[in-house]
């Protein structure tokens, strides 16, 4: 015998933790759909000269790369030196920009996308950190140019996410690469790999502690000045507590360099279109330290955490990018976009209590007492669907207690019994398991009575 285990890295869950997630899904995919997205579903592999052309190194080390008979062969020939023709995707960005190369004659610009499908990543094994994932992305492309307005949506559609998911409180976090750019270069820090460098230092600040982080920039490797390092530190602590503080704290950063007044600007801008797209202002602030991938984004940045839980870090982010697809198309194709780890955020919420089993997606279970009297609970499950119910019928009959405890441990609400005596009165009588009570309801009437009951349900969880 072969023991049943599942592979490292995945997340493989009970029906009912299955329903909490799927339901998750739904609302995300829902209020995607509000703000004018359009679904995108691209394959799970990809040719590996598509998915490896703005990648290597560690990305690469993390790729899946899909072998079949065929590819052996060739990479035998090449002398093994050959990558596998096919990959799995690590990212929806990559296939997004494919696509969108691809497709470019028949997309309406700007092109408002929706994708929420799995990815996956050869990750080192560790809790919360999974090797197939769900992400739900949202972008905005435009053919030439588009719109810094455009990067006001976003957190607004994050918004209406996370509020009808009702995870608690949480702050959308903006900053903007060219004002993070134009900084840099006002303390002497030039070159953007550097830039990348410094900024890894001072990410390091909750953990290690300033005085870490100002002795390795002042050390050799970095070779900063005190006064310089000092005012990056100073500077990547800044954060906003409203509106109002937030612009202030943009006029306080003066003319500065170009790059800094151009992201003073767009900043100023987005925060202003966040406002009038009904965000509150308690659910976004300026956060100063988010960069986001120095080499990718462009303008624009964003990270989402929640207040009460600020050790799950970032559970939403993206930003700004200036071409999407310059290795596809000789189009320029900038866009604005947005990501959440489902997967991870799931495994997040509920080891913090915040997500919990969900209730059974079937709502009512008609029991079965005698085998003579199935043709009647049949034809009952079929009226109570056709009545919007999700019904289940037990198929064989058995001891009442029986049914009651398969309801209870599968979570199924209401379990309705149909005996001779509710037959002949055009009865039948309903157990509630939640509120533990019962009663009989007129048979023309079961499907609205529970209905009813269920929207009370609802109104009182709101």
């Amino acid at each position: 015998m072969i023991k049943p285990r599942t592979p490292p890295g995945v997340m493989e869950l009970l029906p009912r933790d299955q329903i909490a997630f799927q339901r998750m899904l739904d609302t995300i995919r829902r209020n995607f759909e509000r703000f004018g997205f359009l679904p995108v579903e691209t394959p799970v592999m990809e040719l590996t000269e598509m998915l490896l052309t703005k990648s290597g190194g560690e990305t690469e080390r993390q790729v899946y790369f899909v072998e079949s008979t065929g590819s052996r062969e060739k990479n035998a020939q090449a002398g093994g030196a050959a990558l596998p023709e096919l990959a799995l995707r690590f990212d929806l960005t990559v296939p997004l920009a494919r696509y969108v190369a691809e497709h470019e004659h028949h997309l309406a610009f700007p092109f408002r996308r929706y994708q929420m499908q799995r990815v996956y990543r050869g990750e080192r094994q560790q809790a919360g950190r999974y090797r197939e994932f769900y992400q739900c992305d949202i972008d905005v492309i435009g053919k030439d140019s588009l719109s810094v307005r455009y990067d006001a949506e976003l957190p607004a559609a994050i918004y209406a996410v996370f509020s009808e998911l009702d995870i608690g409180a949480f702050t959308i976090q903006l900053n903007n690469r060219k004002l993070l750019r134009g900084f840099f270069q006002a303390q002497g820090v030039e070159d953007g790999e550097l830039q990348a460098l410094v900024l890894r230092e001072v990410d390091k600040l909750d953990k290690r502690g300033v005085e870490y982080v100002r002795d390795t920039l002042t050390g050799a490797d970095f070779g900063l000045s005190a006064d310089a390092v000092a005012t990056i530190l100073s500077f990547v602590e800044t954060r906003s507590t409203s509106h109002a503080d937030a612009l202030a704290k943009l006029a306080a950063l003066g003319e500065g360099n170009d790059a800094l007044r151009e992201g003073v600007a767009e900043l100023r801008e987005v925060l202003e279109l966040i406002r009038a797209l009904g965000v509150p202002e308690q659910n976004y602030a300026l956060n100063f330290s988010i960069a986001r991938g120095l080499d990718y984004y462009t303008g624009t940045v964003y990270e989402t955490t929640l207040n009460d839980f600020p050790g799950l870090g970032s559970i939403c982010s993206g930003g700004r990018y200036e071409n999407l697809a310059s290795n596809y198309t000789k189009s320029k194709l900038p866009g604005v976009g947005i990501s959440i780890g489902l997967t991870r955020l799931f495994y997040q919420l509920q080891k913090a209590g915040i997500v919990s089993t969900a209730d059974s997606s079937v709502q009512v279970l008609v029991t079965q007492m005698d085998d003579a009297l199935l043709p009647h609970c049949l034809a009952l499950a079929n009226e109570l669907r056709h009545g919007g119910l999700n019904t289940e019928v037990v198929m064989e009959a058995s001891r009442l207690t029986s049914q009651f405890r398969y309801a209870d441990r599968a979570g199924i609400r209401f379990v309705v019994v149909l005996g001779e005596d509710e037959i002949a009165k055009g009865t039948a009588t309903v157990k509630d398991l939640r509120r533990e009570d019962q009663f009989e309801v007129p048979r023309a009437e079961l499907a609205r009575t529970l209905r009813v009951e269920l929207e009370q349900s609802r109104v009182m969880k709101k």
